[in-house]
């Protein structure tokens, strides 16, 4: 029949081989992706593998067909000329712009990941809003994993090659009302079929799949990542808001089991100074004074000057950061507010009153000042700092002195350290954080010292080195201040980088990070080595204690120094689910359910004990102090109660 020559077979089954290519380069990208980060995401057989490859084609279908949608729509809407050479490559740039900037995403996330933890989110852009050398990082980048920029070219290529083996032959349609009508009826199959792929069901009952559904297909969290790919993960992110107030128990279970708000009723005669050293990328495994019970082989220390001020100190061998970024420790540390899915920071409820050390201290007649050598404003320090109420903001613009900047981030720490030395003091009591920034990508030192530290075993080891002789330097310089003596140094890492050893790929220990409470006025008893879990939020009260502000403070972390000892409740997230560690077990909660228990010693996560325990009375008091937790985080930050 006449009416049926009219179907667009030819464009259809184009259309699908082009669709086919897409989800062919996808998994492409996703095999590069678990080889070069398989250290972190541990695949047991090639049969796992392909699971989890299985399940991710329905997370490729959303991204495809995100990227994909114009394309799609162009490619079978009825204009007649569609078969015409000249709107095929019109097809062909619109395709491979789209597609390429998309498959960029995925490709770029292979080295992106090693310092994220999580796939690419809109998160980025946050930070990306407030820096302005974010081109030299790229072609930092570049220059440091070429392999990425010669993988995209040449799988590009060989896309476009197979791209154009199959070419649409021109033909002018004869009979232009079944021509119509075909082409509705193909419109309408397909935007069922997207939305059902973009959903990623069909069933009208169920909310379009995220990253958390990722991990329903993994044995391992961290195989969720595997699951996703970047285009789903940065798309599915934009615009979210998943700070919404949920109700789980009542308020004195809430007041019972998680204290939000603590009383310390120490005395103190003298207000001590205190500095913050929030070392950028600063992880735990770097320092030989917190592996000292690891049992790890063959392990090597890259801080000496840290190592030999430990043993002075009262230090926190099992410390977790509460965040994945830099923006995420300032928040975590000054003021006790932990990132979860989505960063407190970069949320709409940020600018409000908090309480937080600044404020503490601020109340208490302290003069306060934040440090960091980069370009003021870098980070988003800056603004929060502001909302924190520092007194003082010291940044590149205050140094005056371009000739010490590393050309990408920063004044160098060594000469930055000098200046936070000297410039400190002049009024007193005073509380000073400084955010150090050497130990960070593109991994580098100043020329000056090349060859006094050792390669080590990958590119976070040599500047952390650097970073540690210039907190020996700023030490050297400090000692010889008239406040020296009546202050109280902390020392923490805003989050981990680059990690070497096996034991520091385990999941929680991404989150690993040193925690160092050191003076030389021994009144204070700042000295010892206490396994007790501990965490970033826990900084602020402790402090508060130290200092002795007797008045009530907002708190999720606890004073790792008070007679009265609180148990602790770890939380942080892995950017698709929140976890905690609460008594003996780690929960994992996806906002609504907990949907992993794990024994304490497992940080790797790999063995979910929750269908065998969960009727135990400690895990389901545990599971309700996950919730009570979340929702008192949630109804403070969405209803402007953090002060």
């Amino acid at each position: 029949m006449k009416f049926f020559k009219e179907f667009r077979k030819q464009e259809v089954l184009v259309l699908l081989y082009r669709i086919f290519l897409a989800y062919f380069f996808y998994q492409i990208a996703r095999f590069l992706f678990w080889y070069f980060n398989r250290g972190l995401i541990k695949v047991d057989s090639l049969k796992d593998y392909f699971s989890l490859s299985f399940h991710g084609i329905a997370f490729d279908t959303t991204a495809i067909l995100y990227v994909n949608a114009l394309f799609i729509l162009l490619s079978i809407v009825p204009v007649i000329v569609n078969t015409k050479n000249a709107y095929q490559k019109f097809l062909f740039w619109l395709y491979f712009i789209t597609n390429g900037i998309a498959y960029a995403m995925n490709l770029g996330d292979i080295v992106y990941f090693r310092f994220s933890q999580m796939r690419l989110t809109s998160a980025a852009l946050q930070v990306a809003q407030h820096e302005n050398n974010i081109f030299k990082v790229f072609t930092s980048s570049i220059i440091q994993n070429p392999f990425v920029i010669i993988g995209f070219i040449a799988l590009m290529a060989l896309w476009v090659f197979l791209y154009k083996k199959v070419k649409i032959a021109e033909r002018k349609p004869v009979k232009l009302i079944p021509y119509f009508i075909w082409s509705v009826v193909v419109l309408c199959v397909t935007a069922v079929l997207a939305v059902g792929g973009i959903r990623g069901d069909f069933r009208h009952s169920t909310r379009p799949i995220n990253l958390v559904d990722a991990n329903r297909f993994a044995k391992l969290p961290s195989q969720g990542n595997m699951v996703l790919n970047s285009t789903f993960s940065f798309f599915r992110t934009l615009n979210t808001n998943n700070f919404k107030e949920v109700h789980f128990v009542d308020e004195k279970f809430i007041e019972d089991n998680i204290h939000p708000y603590k009383i310390y009723e120490r005395k103190v005669t003298e207000k001590p100074n205190i500095v913050i050293f929030i070392v950028e990328s600063f992880g735990r495994e770097y320092s030989g004074a917190f592996n000292r019970d690891k049992n790890i082989k063959d392990y090597v220390s890259y801080t000496p000057f840290i190592d030999s001020l430990a043993g002075q100190s009262l230090i926190f061998p099992n410390t977790f950061a509460n965040g994945r970024q830099s923006i995420h420790g300032m928040s975590s540390v000054l003021a006790g507010i932990p990132s979860l899915t989505d960063a407190f920071t970069s949320s709409p409820y940020s600018n409000q009153k908090i309480q937080s050390i600044v404020s503490v201290c601020n109340e208490m007649g302290y003069d306060t000042s934040f440090y960091h050598g980069a370009p003021n404003g870098s980070m988003g320090f800056l603004g929060f700092g502001n909302i924190l109420g520092f007194n003082h903001y010291f940044g590149k613009t205050e140094y005056k002195d371009d000739n010490d900047f590393d050309g990408m981030w920063a004044i160098w720490d060594e000469p930055f350290l000098q200046y936070l030395a000297k410039n400190t003091g002049k009024k007193q009591p005073f509380m000073a954080t400084v955010f150090t920034a050497s130990s960070h990508h593109p991994f580098k030192i100043p020329e000056k010292y090349n060859g006094k530290f050792k390669k080590g075993k990958n590119q976070m080891h040599q500047p952390i080195q650097y970073t540690d002789y210039a907190i020996k330097e700023y030490f050297e310089t400090a000692k010889k201040q008239p406040w020296f003596k009546n202050t109280i140094f902390v020392f923490t890492g805003d989050h981990t980088n680059e990690v070497y050893y096996p034991e520091y790929e385990k999941i929680m220990n991404r989150f690993a990070v040193p925690l160092i409470f050191y003076s030389p006025n021994p009144e204070y008893h700042l000295k010892g080595v206490n396994p007790e879990f501990a965490q970033q939020i826990d900084i602020y009260p402790t402090l508060a204690d130290l200092i002795g502000y007797n008045k009530k403070i907002r708190s999720w972390g606890r004073s790792l120094v008070n007679e009265k000892r609180e148990a602790p409740i770890i939380a942080n997230s892995d950017g698709s689910v929140e976890q905690f560690i609460i008594g003996n077990y780690i929960y994992r909660f996806d906002g609504k359910n907990v949907v992993g228990v794990f024994d304490t010693t497992d940080l790797g996560l790999e063995e979910n004990l929750m269908d065998q325990i969960k009727e135990r009375p400690e895990v389901q008091k545990g599971i309700f102090i996950a919730k009570a937790w979340y929702q008192d985080y949630m109804n403070r930050v969405v209803n402007r109660k953090l002060y």
